[in-house]
């Protein structure tokens, strides 16, 4: 599967479009996932109201989580780990700052962290992206991914499809 990254400084000048583009991701990725109880069966709509995600996005962390989808608010002042996912697609839409990450490659010294989840220190061969507000970047499962570098601060949302 290849990898999709969107700027959406380039491709969506007009922010309405941008809008427009996130409404209709988050549609169809709702449309395909059964939600958990947390949400009423009649609707499926789920509001996470400002004052969470403030909360959230001071430290990152998980906004909600359910058996096929979770929304987390990604907060970061360094680098990270390398992560490779075995069953979900991570899409990823910086709010603040910019870092370089790495995707792809061959992943060194890994080890599994639970079950589907894998980590290592560092990628041999990835291809480099540099990422800023605005821009969407779409991981498959079982790619490769890391922040290598982070400069100051760095706050993104992460959509994971499990599938």
């Amino acid at each position: 599967m290849k990898l999709l990254s969107v700027s959406f400084r380039a491709r969506y000048k007009d922010p309405m479009n941008a809008k427009v583009f996130l409404v209709s991701l988050a549609a169809t990725t709702a449309s395909f996932c059964a939600v958990s109880g947390e949400v009423p069966a009649a609707t499926g709509v789920i509001l996470i109201g400002h004052e969470k995600v403030a909360t959230t996005f001071a430290q990152g962390g998980p906004l909600i989580s359910t058996n096929n989808f979770k929304v987390q608010a990604g907060h970061r002042t360094g680098p990270g780990e390398v992560e490779i996912h075995d069953q979900d697609t991570d899409i990823f839409y910086i709010q603040e700052g910019s870092a370089t990450f790495v995707t792809g490659g061959k992943a060194q010294g890994t080890k599994v962290v639970a079950p589907g989840e894998t980590r290592a220190k560092e990628i041999i061969g990835g291809e480099a992206h540099h990422l800023t507000k605005g821009d969407v970047i779409i991981i498959p499962k079982g790619v490769p991914h890391w922040f290598k570098e982070v400069d100051g601060r760095f706050d993104y949302f992460v959509v994971k499809v499990s599938k």
